[in-house]
């Protein structure tokens, strides 16, 4: 498709572009290139939706209609499939702040350009809600129940079912009923811009300018607020965060009146809202698809989480329970002591191989499939490689003693050479078929072999038995 971008390049600049250069994605399957030439230089969009392609066409006209900055769209092509935009750089508002963030205190300019952001988020919200046709909108129109239990249960299904931790399905589902009704009792009418967070904010012509609206819809502004001011990992501290919600309410008042105490009371709820929308797509997009960065952006928004629920009085009982076991899962524990400490693992080959969250990479993955497997036989089908008689029967019946012999040649090697050289994290895998019988017994088996040998702090996690526990040490194993 690219070669139909060149020709709409030609057909507006009556030249094909001297270069053409792809450039690295974001989240979506749109494809973006830098083209450039003689007449000008623009970015070139290739979409999969001709709905969401129309959307954003049409919305970027009305911030321009409604003097908002937001990139030019200059050609579209016939089956509008494609399109080009003006470009504007390279550098986006979250990367702007990458020095306040890792200094932890931010600047004053830095705060400056967000108070700018928030003061025109109102602008965008009314003045397009206002002149916008809603019904371009793509996937829907307007954040209704149907789109809050979308976004609830890609919650529950991609991110709570992914990390494996046991909850009662039917009460967290009469949570979530109660938490969108409370979400649908604000007026939605004004333009909510579904993602307005600092990654989609280009910092151009030292002003701010918008981008990836294709999703915006008709709702409330509290949304946008929230989705903005407690975006998980652009850590802004407490005194800019008041900062901004100043700015936002202050230009605010030119549209609506509305008290701080009621403000800060609805926001809550839809802090709450976005930051399970939010988990739910590092679920999918981190667990599932195993990219690195999603997984690593969750233990902040499981924290974010935590502060919330002490703010709002536990409303939702369930669901803070549920959160509580997830954060205390050793893949989002990561203690920074210095000492190695040991992840073991057992998991099913039909699941694939755990990601290593650690982001260090290395270790083992042993491949239990070879050992006689109790799961053929009828009594041992219900049970795993923890019950007594599983025990019994791979000690008995099968070669997985000499077989962890030599597991643990290799692993007592590497955990003595890595402790020496002090690395903080490693690893070990033991996958069998269904993750029920040779890999627990294995991985239950070395994790205690581990731990007394070099009295070292060891993780276990049995993915398909829903099973976490730690053995920290210094803990006696028998």
């Amino acid at each position: 498709m690219v070669y139909d971008l060149i020709s709409l390049y030609e057909k507006v600049f009556g030249q094909a572009p001297a270069v053409v250069k792809k450039l690295s994605g974001d989240g979506s399957n749109r494809v973006y290139y830098r083209m450039s030439g003689d007449a000008a230089t623009v970015i070139g969009a290739e979409g999969t939706s001709l709905e969401e392609n129309r959307a954003f066409c049409v919305i970027a006209k009305q911030f321009e209609e409604c003097g908002i900055d937001a990139p030019r769209v200059f050609a579209v092509s016939h089956d509008e499939m494609c399109y080009l935009l003006q470009d504007l750089g390279d550098e986006t508002l979250f990367a702007r702040m990458k020095g306040s963030r890792t200094n932890g205190c931010f600047a004053s300019q830095d705060v400056d350009a967000l108070c700018a952001v928030m003061s025109l988020l109102p602008d965008i919200q009314y003045k397009i809600g206002k002149s916008l046709d809603f019904s371009i909108c793509h996937p829907v129109e307007e954040f209704d129940k149907r789109t809050v239990m979308w976004d609830l249960n890609y919650f529950k299904y991609c991110f709570l079912k992914g990390v494996g931790v046991e909850f009662d399905e039917s009460l967290l589902e009469t949570e979530f009923e109660r938490l969108a009704d409370i979400l649908l009792e604000e007026e939605n009418d004004t333009f909510m811009y579904r993602d307005f967070q600092s990654r989609n904010i280009m910092w151009h012509q030292e002003r701010p300018w918008f981008i990836d609206f294709q999703g915006g819809r008709k709702g409330p502004f509290y949304y946008d607020v929230a989705s903005f001011v407690w975006q998980a990992r652009a850590k802004y501290t407490a005194d800019v965060v008041e900062k901004m919600l100043d700015a936002y309410m202050n230009s605010l008042a030119k549209y609506r009146k509305v008290s701080r105490e009621e403000f800060m009371r609805k926001l809550c709820y839809f802090r709450l809202f976005r930051l399970l929308q939010t988990l739910g797509t590092y679920g999918y997009r981190g667990l599932y698809e195993r990219k690195k960065k999603f997984v690593e952006s969750i233990p902040a928004a499981l924290s974010q989480l935590q502060t919330l629920f002490g703010e709002m009085q536990c409303d939702f009982p369930v669901l803070q329970n549920i959160i509580s076991k997830v954060v205390e899962l050793p893949r989002f524990v990561r203690e920074d002591t210095g000492e190695l400490v040991v992840d073991v693992f057992s998991f099913s080959y039909h699941r694939g191989i755990p990601e290593d969250y650690s982001g260090n990479g290395g270790g083992f993955v042993f491949d239990c499939r070879a050992i006689h497997n109790p799961g053929r036989y009828e009594p041992y089908k219900n049970l795993n490689g923890m019950d007594a008689p599983v025990i019994k029967f791979l000690e008995e019946e099968s070669d997985i003693k000499s077989y962890l012999d030599n597991v643990y040649s290799l692993v007592d090697n590497m955990v003595d050479n890595y402790m020496q050289r002090g690395f903080t994290h490693v690893q070990i895998c033991f996958g069998c078929t269904g993750g029920q019988h040779r890999s627990v017994y294995c991985a239950e088996h070395t994790a205690k072999h581990i731990a007394q040998k070099f009295h070292i702090k060891v993780n276990v996690n049995h993915l398909m038995q829903n099973v976490n526990y730690t053995i920290e040490k210094g803990d006696c194993c028998e």
